[in-house]
């Protein structure tokens, strides 16, 4: 189920900055009439506004309250593509923390937001003949990374909502394409030490999905990695992203 970019109209969450910022940048690019940019704030997004004028259109949403995205599919019902970006990572543990509000907000973000965002908008893609739809996961959903507290364990969930979900929109002409993404120079991973990707190209590996529609693509060289880890010695990987949890610096290794 192919997906044609050229003409067609985009919504991006958390589209103001990092991957969602570039995917706005390669969909504009590829030829899209409009993309509105997810924001919690729309004046976040006020320099794509200035650079893309009429084309990239700031959107307040923020996918951890339903009462926006509702709003949003509303006000957007020219969508063909809907790229599910917003992520929260907020590097806590799950046994260490003080609470469970960190995972709770995790889980929120990264499953619930991306779930509502598929509902509001399935309608909407069926309406304008199928159309697309991209989430942006993690090598944190392929394996579980102690380290990463509530992430990881929302980014599972994330990915098997993604297989459930196209399941369900197979019928109406959606595709639904699961990105796996590892460790990418953005602020979410300010932390991680070592090499990381360029969220242009990541955007473009997201393009690729759309257009041929793709259902799972590991985006890069770390996510390839961790795939090919996980199928040859499960436990060694295990073993080894446990000892994470004892490192002072976590490095991409490369």
């Amino acid at each position: 189920m192919a997906t044609e970019i050229s003409g067609a109209t985009a919504v991006v969450t958390g589209g103001n900055r990092g991957i969602g910022e570039a995917f706005v940048r390669a969909l504009i690019g590829a030829g899209a009439a409009k993309v509105y940019v997810g924001t919690r704030d729309p004046a976040n997004a006020a320099h794509l506004e200035g650079e893309f004028p009429g084309k990239a259109v700031a959107m307040r949403l923020d996918v951890a309250k339903p009462e926006e995205i509702e709003a949003a599919a509303k006000a957007a019902t020219d969508v063909s593509i809907v790229v599910n970006n917003a992520g929260a990572f907020l590097n806590q543990r799950l046994i260490a923390a003080d609470s469970i509000a960190a995972a709770r907000e995790e889980m929120e973000v990264n499953y619930f937001g991306l779930l509502g965002m598929c509902r509001a908008f399935a309608p909407i893609l069926k309406a304008n003949g199928g159309g697309a739809i991209v989430n942006i996961l993690s090598s944190g959903g392929l394996v579980a990374v102690p380290a990463m507290g509530g992430y990881s364990p929302s980014k599972f969930a994330a990915r098997a909502a993604s297989t459930s979900i196209r399941a369900e929109l197979a019928g109406q002409g959606t595709s639904v394409s699961a990105l796996i993404v590892g460790s990418v120079d953005t602020r979410m991973a300010s932390h991680v030490a070592g090499a990381k990707e360029k969220p242009e190209d990541i955007a473009k590996v997201g393009l690729a999905a759309i257009r041929r529609g793709l259902d799972e693509v590991d985006t890069d060289r770390m996510a390839i990695e961790v795939r090919a880890h996980k199928a040859r010695d499960p436990k060694a990987q295990e073993r080894a992203l446990a000892r994470m949890l004892d490192m002072d610096v976590i490095s991409t290794g490369r």
